[in-house]
């Protein structure tokens, strides 16, 4: 799964990466956590990339329940092109979610879970692949929402946890977000990405905690020494 997130640095750096006119004013973010409203890339209707602030939390537009969301953050990738929740905006309505990188936990025997940060060797951003959906309130307020699809782990991720996002090469951004692609060349676009273009190093369990936000969060920590 992916349960939390980083995306910081200059929005020069993450414009002119995903080709976006513009980028929405957005703090540097270490520890972002589903229901945030963080910037995601969509295909708007001329073609083009927009750039815009979007929550975590998918929530179909046919819910009767905003709450949903709040079990919608991740999409399996083996079931998205079946399972109601998912379906529509897979056919249509991909995103791509910026990331600097992202955490995961590890199941260590007899300790707490120790999380992991995981980026790209190249330390350029991730573009993981995202679905997203627009869902009226009985005010007539339209929220837009988004998940993020995941599947099985790499080389990389394999020791760490059982799951891992989908993180989309370039070439195949143009693809992914537009509503008009070949399904079949979709559906080839989910699966884990190669373990030699990531590293993934442990850091402090102080990023359990929602509420912490520092650039420390990412900072590696060495494992304890045996006595």
């Amino acid at each position: 799964m992916c349960g939390r997130y980083a995306l910081y640095g200059p929005s020069s750096r993450f414009r002119d990466h995903f080709e976006t006119a513009a980028w929405p004013d957005f703090p540097d973010r270490y520890n972002i956590a589903p229901t945030s409203w963080v910037p995601v890339i969509r295909q708007a209707p001329d073609g083009c990339r927009s750039a815009d602030l979007v929550r975590w939390g998918l929530v179909p537009n046919w819910s009767q329940d905003p709450a949903i969301g709040a079990k919608l953050n991740n999409a399996r990738g083996e079931t998205v092109a079946e399972k109601p929740s998912f379906r529509a905006a897979y056919r249509r309505r991909r995103c791509i979610v910026p990331a600097a990188g992202y955490f995961e936990w590890q199941e260590i025997p007899g300790e707490k879970k120790q999380p992991w940060y995981i980026r790209l060797k190249s330390n350029e951003p991730m573009a993981l692949g995202g679905l997203w959906e627009s869902w009226t309130n009985p005010d007539g307020e339209i929220i837009r929402t988004f998940c993020v699809v995941t599947v099985g782990p790499n080389a990389v991720m394999a020791p760490i946890h059982e799951r891992m996002p989908v993180v989309l090469q370039k070439s195949d951004w143009p693809a992914w977000l537009s509503p008009e692609a070949d399904l079949a060349h979709i559906a080839a676009l989910v699966c884990p990405a190669p373990a030699e273009t990531m590293e993934a190093w442990r850091v402090s369990r102080r990023v359990n905690n929602a509420r912490e936000e520092s650039p420390e969060l990412i900072q590696r920590t060495e494992p304890p020494k045996l006595a």
